[in-house]
């Protein structure tokens, strides 16, 4: 696949266009997947904001929800951002009716916790593993991390809440770092998923 990691963004819902351009800006080749044999094709995967339970929905219909899980279990890198870190979380404190995830990281989020549409808010968080200072996050109806399990790394925390965390090859941001022009976050997962395919090929 050559030196440049193919990265995809789940293009069901919500913010596509956005990752899509972070990623291209932080070194990867970018593609939208919306069928399995597009999943195949890819190094790594972000699963954007957006509303989580159809994106739960549109998985399974799309036929991606098992072809997901299994590519996660098999040491994917994956990045959810909002939506995206509930997708990966293994429970839902509140989840709607028939709403299902993707699992991945060993963490309990809470849907809309820090408040509906109406109270997004913009700010700095101090992100482990990103240089150059603090990233501008732009929260949405974001979820927070209720709990993390032993194996799940907290790489940042607003107001005492747990918005982002990361366990093996899975990240997960509360926060919109898309929105933003900063790419330092997808630059940081370009990285992973670079690493994951120069450990592959040993």
């Amino acid at each position: 696949m050559g030196e440049t990691p193919v990265i995809g963004v789940l293009a069901l819902q919500g913010d596509v266009r956005e990752h899509l351009a972070s990623l291209a800006a932080a070194g990867a080749a970018a593609r939208e997947v919306r069928r399995p044999g597009e999943l195949a094709a890819v190094d790594g995967l972000v699963l954007p904001g957006g509303e989580s339970t159809t994106l739960s929905r549109l998985a399974v219909l799309f036929g991606l929800m098992e072809p997901l899980r299994a590519r996660v279990r098999a040491g994917m890198p994956v990045y959810g951002t909002c939506a995206g870190m509930i997708l990966l979380a293994d429970k839902i404190l509140d989840p709607r009716s028939g709403q299902q995830t993707v699992g991945g990281i060993d963490m309990i989020v809470r849907r809309n916790a820090f408040g509906r549409q109406n109270e997004s808010f913009e700010a700095a968080v101090d992100l482990r593993g990103v240089e150059g200072g603090p990233v501008s996050g732009v929260f949405i109806r974001a979820p927070w991390a209720e709990s993390t399990g032993a194996g799940t790394e907290i790489l940042a925390e607003h107001d005492g809440r747990v918005v982002a965390v990361r366990q093996g090859n899975a990240l997960a941001t509360s926060f919109h770092p898309e929105l933003t022009g900063d790419h330092r976050v997808h630059r940081l997962f370009t990285a992973m998923v670079r690493a994951n395919r120069t450990a592959e090929s040993l």
